[in-house]
């Protein structure tokens, strides 16, 4: 029996009192199995190595989450050899069976939606909307990517020709090194390893060092699954020890990655090299940086644009890579928009995410320290509106920060800052803000506030960015409906939440009979 056709997960209402009671209560919960040792997982048995790397709350940092073990070179080959091993008998699976056992971790996901949400809430920063919608896509993710196995794993369409009876068959690429962020710690993280799953493929699963926890709920619900030991191999460790190792191995066919720029390119170049006994070259999906602009044109809807631009820069303490990092506007309205700005910044309030406020803590203190170094530059280059400082609390805490009449080449306006900044570009017009938004070495997502057609129409062709969304904020993308992934140094165009994402996991193979 078919599926029922793809549906988003839809978002928790916390202004509902029970609703929001109940975040609270999972809090209180989760917060108990606080300071616990988890194990590396390997061909389905735990492993200890002694060597610990510790999760703490960014809202408080003296408080653990937890303790997991490191892995090492050793244990790095081991993981790829098991789950090479395994891949002898996953990749003869059927389509359908991989996709059921995705459907049920996404029934196991969506009935633990609370307790998923409270880990993150406390490990990452979040507050309950981000959290619950970083559940919800991981959801989403693994339902659609189910739907999307079972119709790649079809009957393909062809052109018939007389005398012969052809097929075109998908099949897996081997073993993957799933290496996700701590911003999106469970959406991405399920997305990349749960796509190479469905396709027939086994993982080795290097969880971000800052959100672990994230890596070790998402590996307990594959298992509560029914997932076969050794198809997901739970490696956590350093980038330079476990990461390098595991992407330079030869028998890692595919390395997905979704990370900075500067990462993302020792990786693809790491990857490139081919390793004695490798008899393939290693496919690499790469998920980047951006510096992404909003243009603010003069005929629109300021307070929609405002209010846009804002909820893009500092939603998550600003820490998505499709979040708006600088804002174009028309010189006709310039004032009155920085006006506006200052005015809702000024109004966001930060504390704690598990007491939901807005605005919370970046990840760590030494993403709080490169923060503040920019945020010092940004002193030089232009005009403080707002913020410029850390915050209040026992976190990593800096108050949401805006600079005005920043030069379109400045540092700030240039450089990936990954936090609460935002930097205010004057233009000189439409044709000028288009020139600025498109002078970056990213090209992840913009936005276009404007009620003239004729100029929305022209951004379809001239904006260059993957995801590009008009009159609404540059942040949200929900899988199915806005496929997500961009170009030059943004990565690989992976377009992950769309139809053709499981292509990357996948190789084509034609089959040719002749009819006797």
């Amino acid at each position: 029996m078919s599926p029922k056709p793809f549906k988003n997960e839809p978002a928790t209402d916390f202004t509902k009192s029970q609703n929001f009671q109940a975040q609270k209560d999972a809090i209180t919960a989760v917060r108990k199995k606080f300071g616990k040792t988890y194990d590396l997982v390997i061909g389905g048995k735990r492993v200890k190595t002694g060597s610990l790397l510790t999760s703490y709350n960014p809202s408080d940092k003296d408080e653990v989450v937890g303790h997991f073990h490191k892995g090492t070179k050793e244990l790095v080959q081991q993981a790829v050899e098991s789950a090479h091993q395994t891949f002898l008998k996953w990749s003869k699976t059927t389509p359908e069976e991989r996709a059921e056992i995705v459907f049920r971790a996404a029934e196991i996901a969506r009935r633990r939606k609370l307790e998923i949400n409270a880990w993150m809430i406390l490990e990452a920063g979040k507050n309950f909307a981000e959290a619950d919608l970083d559940t919800a896509e991981a959801i989403d993710f693994m339902d659609f990517y189910a739907r999307e196995m079972l119709r790649y794993g079809g009957k393909q369409p062809i052109v018939p020709t007389k005398g012969e009876k052809n097929e075109l068959n998908y099949i897996p690429l081997g073993v993957g090194a799933i290496i996700p962020p701590w911003n999106f710690p469970f959406a991405i993280l399920v997305g990349m390893s749960t796509a190479a799953i469905v396709t027939g493929n086994t993982i080795v699963l290097k969880p971000s060092s800052e959100t672990p926890m994230m890596g070790q709920v998402f590996n307990e619900i594959m298992q509560e699954a029914g997932l076969p030991k050794g198809v997901l191999n739970f490696l956590p460790g350093s980038g330079g020890e476990v990461g390098d190792t595991l992407v330079a191995h030869p028998k890692t066919r595919f390395v997905s990655f979704t990370g900075s720029v500067g990462v993302g390119c020792h990786i693809n170049e790491l990857a490139a090299k081919v390793q004695p006994g490798q008899i393939w070259l290693k496919r690499v999906v790469a998920e980047m940086g951006g510096k992404d602009s909003i243009i603010i044109d003069k005929d629109t809807d300021l307070e929609a644009a405002a209010y846009g631009t804002v909820i893009s820069a500092f939603g998550f303490q600003g820490q998505k890579c499709s979040a708006c990092s600088r804002v174009i506007v028309d010189k006709a309205v310039y004032k009155e928009f920085v006006s506006k700005v200052k005015t809702l910044v000024d109004n966001l309030k930060q504390g704690k995410a598990e007491d939901n406020f807005y605005s919370g803590p970046v990840i760590s203190e030494s993403a709080r320290q490169s923060i503040m170094k920019y945020i010092e530059i940004g002193k030089k280059e232009g005009k403080l509106l707002c913020g410029g400082t850390v915050g209040e609390g026992n976190g990593f805490y800096i108050k949401p920060t805006v600079f005005y009449d920043i030069d379109p080449m400045a540092v700030i306006s240039q450089e990936e800052i990954f936090g609460p900044v935002l930097a205010i570009i004057k233009s000189k017009g439409f044709d000028d803000s288009l020139k600025i938004a498109n002078n970056t070495i990213y090209g992840l997502t913009g936005a276009v506030y404007t009620n003239d057609r004729a100029k929305l129409d022209r951004v379809k062709k001239d904006f260059h960015v993957g995801n590009l969304y008009l009159n609404r904020k540059c942040t949200g993308a929900l899988v199915g409906v806005h496929p997500f992934g961009g170009f030059n140094m943004s990565g690989t165009d992976s377009k992950a939440g769309g139809r053709d994402y499981l292509l990357l996991f996948l190789q084509a193979k034609t089959i040719s009979e002749k009819i006797l």
